[in-house]
C-alpha cells in the first residue's frame, strides 16, 4: 500500500481544522494536537503516511522531536516544520542535521503551501517507488541466493557424503518446505558481491565437512526408536520426546542451513539434520502437531524421482520465501 495521507501536528485546534479543510482537497489528512500524540499515530499509521507537517513551537516537546522521531521510524516520510519568523533559526538547524524536507513560515502564504505541499507529495510518491523497486531488486537476490545455497547442498553432499544423495536430499528439502524457510537476508553494506561470494564458498565447504562429521559420529543405525535418540541428542534444546515420538520444537533445525546469515559461521546444529537423513537412510516426513513438527518414517518408494526434481524444489522454496 502506496502511502496518500499528510499527518499535521499543532497544539492549537483552529489551526489544524483551518489546515485539514485547506488540505483535504489535495490528500487526506490526519492531526494531532502534541508531539506525543503525533508519535502514537507514526506508530499505529505510519505506513499510511506520505508527509509528515509538525509546528514548531508547542508545549511538552518541540516539534523537530517528533521529525527526528518520523526520519530514525520512517526514512522515506517527507517531513515539513513550520514556525514563525522569529525560530528560522530552530528551522535552519532541522534542516540541516536531515531532520525536514524544508520549512514553511506562519502564517501561511495559501498558495505557496499548496505548492510545497504538492512537491513533498510527489517526492513520497517517488521514495515509495524507488523503495519497491529496491525491495524487489533485494528479493530476487535474495530468492538468487537460496536457490544457490540449495545446489550447494546436492554439490556438497555428492563431494563430501559420497553417496546416492538425491532422495535423501529431497527428503531434506520437503522438510524445509514442511516447515517453512525464509530467504537469507543480504548485508550489503558489509558485503560487496566479491564477499559474499566468498563468504558462500566458505559456507558450501564447511556444510560439506560438517555432513561428513556429523555422520561419522552418529555410529550405526539400529531402530528407529533408537534413530531418533541419536537425532535428539544432536539437536539438544531443539527436539522434545512425547513418548514414542521425536517432536522438532525449533525451525530452525530444519532450515538453518538455507537461511541462515550470510557471513555467519555454518554450526553443527545446523548441519544435524541433514547428516541424520543420510545416516538413517530411511525416508522420513516431518508432520505439523502442536507444539512442533513430529519426525515420522516412512515407506520406500521405488518410483524414480523425476529429472527436474531439484528445479522444483528450488521453484517451490523461492515462492515460500516471498510469501507474504
Amino acid at each position: 500500500m502506496r502511502p496518500e495521507k499528510i499527518l499535521y501536528v499543532d497544539d492549537e485546534a483552529m489551526a489544524l481544522k483551518y489546515f485539514e479543510r485547506l488540505v483535504t482537497p489535495m490528500a487526506p489528512v490526519l492531526t494531532a494536537l502534541s508531539v506525543e500524540e503525533g508519535k502514537e499515530i507514526l506508530r499505529t499509521r505510519g505506513n499510511e503516511i506520505a508527509v509528515l507537517v509538525s509546528d514548531q513551537r508547542m508545549p511538552g516537546a518541540h516539534g523537530n522531536e517528533l521529525l527526528r522521531y518520523a526520519r530514525d521510524n520512517h526514512p522515506a516520510m517527507v517531513r515539513m516544520l513550520t514556525t514563525a519568523y522569529s525560530e528560522l533559526g530552530e528551522a535552519i538547524e532541522a534542516i540541516n542535521s536531515g531532520e525536514i524536507y524544508r520549512y514553511i513560515t506562519k502564517p501561511w502564504d495559501l498558495e505557496s503551501l499548496r505548492a510545497d505541499l504538492k512537491n513533498a507529495l510527489e517526492l513520497a510518491n517517488l521514495r515509495s517507488e524507488r523503495d519497491g523497486l529496491l525491495r524487489e531488486k533485494m528479493l530476487v537476490q535474495q530468492q538468487q541466493l537460496l536457490a544457490s545455497r540449495v545446489t550447494e547442498l546436492a554439490i556438497a553432499s555428492a563431494g563430501f557424503v559420497q553417496a546416492d544423495y538425491s532422495r535423501v536430499l529431497h527428503t531434506y528439502l520437503q522438510s524445509v518446505l514442511a516447515t517453512g524457510c525464509a530467504a537469507p537476508a543480504i548485508d550489503w553494506s558489509q558485503l560487496d558481491h566479491a564477499d559474499l561470494m566468498q563468504a558462500e564458498a566458505q559456507r558450501a565447504i564447511a556444510v560439506g565437512q560438517l555432513l561428513a562429521s556429523n555422520r561419522d559420529r552418529f555410529g550405526a543405525p539400529g531402530s528407529f526408536a533408537e534413530a531418533l535418540t541419536v537425532l535428539a541428542k544432536a539437536l539438544p534444546g531443539q527436539t522434545r520426546r512425547e513418548g514414542d515420538t521425536l517432536l522438532i520444537t525449533d525451525r530452525a533445525a530444519v532450515n538453518g542451513l538455507l537461511q541462515g546469515a550470510t557471513a555467519t559461521a555454518v554450526t553443527a546444529d545446523q548441519a544435524a539434520w541433514l547428516a541424520w537423513l543420510y545416516w538413517l537412510g530411511t525416508p522420513v516426513k516431518l508432520r505439523a502437531v502442536e507444539g512442533g513438527h513430529e519426525v515420522r518414517e516412512t515407506e520406500h518408494s521405488t518410483t524414480p524421482l523425476a529429472a527436474d526434481w531439484l528445479a522444483d524444489c528450488i521453484e517451490q522454496l523461492g515462492r515460500e520465501a516471498i510469501a507474504p
